[in-house]
């Protein structure tokens, strides 16, 4: 594929950046290669913040536009920003800041992109389905599988605190391990098999259950070939993997601060390349 043409960044420049513990090029690929394809004066950044509420505080100083917000400050910057829309307050999580004119509002993208996702696949509404994690992400996952009609869903997490909350929240069950339960459908919301992270070559549930699972879903998006994707696409089992997740949360974060809806085409192009 051809690498966009480097832009010449001046005064005008709008400047829009991420904000991640492990930030990777993934979100800043895409979001620059939107920007060439579209001709619009803008420039993403990812940043690995030492205090988030200086961060935050940076965005409506400096002004910046808008700010992705990855693990794990989707909870903490909820106090940080001015309003909370409809989708961030629902799950009470936000993943996209966005600045206008001093004024911080707080979105959350991943939950629309998820639900997308999940209601175009084939997964049985009817089965079983395990998530595992209780931050943020867990909860734009656990509130589009009850919004796109799965009624079955277990939350595993050690936390027991965070785990019982989120099931309760969604009417759903809360288990700290699955034990020998083997879900139809699992869903990982929590950071193992991120590249650089501790388990990167882990899975986040059993063996027995991974090769029992007939749907699968890994929020997961660095690599988007994780060890529950990589298992779980060699016994041809239907996989949602990460790179759809966060293609389809970026494009919708990208429209809010630009005001511009890529196409379908455009956001796969922008998509391809960020994983270049």
């Amino acid at each position: 594929m051809t690498t966009p043409h480097a832009r010449v960044l001046d005064r005008d420049t709008v400047l829009c950046v991420s904000l991640a513990a492990r930030p990777s090029n993934i979100g800043t690929r895409f979001h620059n290669r939107l920007y060439n394809d579209l001709g619009l004066n803008y420039v993403y950044k990812a940043f690995a913040p030492a205090d988030i509420a200086s961060a935050v505080a940076g965005i409506r100083g400096l002004p910046i536009r808008g700010a992705a917000v990855s693990m794990p400050y989707k909870e903490a910057v909820i106090p940080l920003v001015d309003v909370l829309e409809p989708s961030a307050a629902a799950i009470d999580s936000v993943n996209t800041i966005v600045n206008d004119d001093g004024v911080l509002r707080g979105y959350n993208t991943d939950y629309q992109a998820v639900a997308d996702l999940l209601a175009a696949s084939t997964f049985e509404r009817g089965a079983r389905v395990a998530v595992a994690g209780s931050g943020g992400m867990a909860k734009a996952v656990v509130a589009a599988l009850r919004d796109t009609g799965f009624t079955d869903v277990t939350v595993v997490s050690r936390n027991r605190e965070t785990g019982r909350a989120l099931a309760e929240k969604y009417g759903f069950t809360h288990v700290v391990d699955l034990a020998d339960a083997h879900p139809a459908i699992l869903a990982n919301a929590t950071p193992i098999g991120m590249a650089g992270g501790p388990g990167e070559h882990e899975l986040p549930f059993s063996r027995g259950a991974v090769d029992a699972a007939t749907g699968v879903l890994d929020v997961v998006a660095m690599p988007p070939d994780t060890p529950l994707v990589r298992a779980s696409r060699a016994r041809g089992v239907e996989v949602i993997s990460g790179d759809a997740v966060i293609a389809g949360q970026a494009a919708a974060q990208f429209a809010l601060y630009t005001g511009v809806t890529p196409t379908p085409e455009q956001i796969r192009a922008a998509s391809e390349y960020s994983r270049q």
